[in-house]
C-alpha cells in the first residue's frame, strides 16, 4: 500500500480525521483551563507557605498546604484522575471535560506551588526590607517587588511544567474522554494500522510543544530587555 493510500485510509475515509480534530480541541481546552487552575492554586499555596516560612503566620493553612502537596505529588496523576471520576463525582456528573480539568489543574497546582515558592524564597531578604523602607506593608511588598522578580526567575521551570501538563492530558481516555491520543487510538482500532495515526498524534504534540517553547523564549528575552532598560 502506497503512502497516499495509507494516508487516505487513516484520515480521509469515513472522515476519520475528525477524531484527531475533536481530540486536539479537547486536549487544548483541558490544558488551557487546567493551567489556569494550576496557576491560581500554585500561587496561592506558594504565598501561604513562603509567608509562613518568613513570618510564622498561617500555621494551620500551611499544614493544609503541606498535606495537599504531599498527597498530590506523592500519587500518580492517572490515579488522581480515576479517583476524581469514579469516587469524587460518582453521584454527580459535571461532565468528563470538567472532571479532567479539575484533576489536571489540582495536580499542576502542587508542582507550580513549589516552583513559585522556590522563586520567592530565592529573593534576597534585602528586597523585603527595601519594600518596607518605601512604606509598603508585607502584602504590597510581595505583590509589587517580590513576586515579579520571582516570576522571572522561575519562568523556565513554569513553562516546563505547563508542557508536562499538556502531555499528561493524554491519559484522559481512561475516563472515556476523547482527547488527542484517544482520537489516534480510535483510528488505529478501525484501520488496524498503528503508524499513521500514532505518528500524527506525536507530530501534533511536538508542534505544540515547540511553539510553546518558542513563546516562552520570546517572553524571557523581553523580560531581560526590560531589566536592562
Amino acid at each position: 500500500m502506497t503512502f497516499a493510500e495509507q494516508f487516505s485510509q487513516n484520515f480521509l475515509e469515513d472522515s476519520r480525521w475528525q477524531f484527531i480534530a475533536t481530540g486536539l480541541r479537547n486536549t487544548l481546552i483541558i490544558s488551557l483551563f487546567a493551567v489556569l487552575i494550576g496557576i491560581f492554586l500554585g500561587f496561592l499555596v506558594a504565598i501561604i507557605r513562603s509567608t509562613h516560612d518568613k513570618t510564622g503566620k498561617f500555621k494551620f493553612l500551611n499544614l493544609i498546604c503541606k498535606i495537599y502537596l504531599t498527597v498530590i505529588r506523592g500519587t500518580p496523576v492517572m490515579v488522581q484522575l480515576l479517583i476524581m471520576y469514579y469516587v469524587v463525582f460518582v453521584t454527580v456528573d459535571p461532565g468528563k471535560m470538567i472532571v479532567a480539568i479539575l484533576a489536571f489543574g489540582i495536580n499542576s497546582g502542587a508542582y507550580v506551588a513549589e516552583i513559585v515558592r522556590s522563586g520567592i524564597m530565592s529573593i534576597d531578604q534585602g528586597q523585603f526590607e527595601a519594600g518596607r523602607s518605601l512604606g509598603f506593608n508585607y502584602a504590597q511588598t510581595m505583590i509589587y517587588i517580590i513576586i515579579p522578580q520571582a516570576f522571572k526567575n522561575v519562568l523556565p521551570a513554569l513553562a516546563n511544567e505547563f508542557i508536562v501538563l499538556l502531555k499528561e492530558t493524554s491519559i484522559s481516555g481512561y475516563i472515556g474522554l476523547m482527547d488527542l491520543t484517544r482520537g489516534g487510538d480510535i483510528i488505529r482500532s478501525q484501520t488496524y494500522a498503528a503508524l499513521f495515526p500514532l505518528l500524527a498524534v506525536a507530530v501534533i504534540y511536538l508542534v505544540i510543544v515547540v511553539f510553546l517553547t518558542y513563546l516562552v523564549g520570546k517572553l524571557e528575552r523581553r523580560l531581560r530587555n526590560n531589566e536592562r532598560s
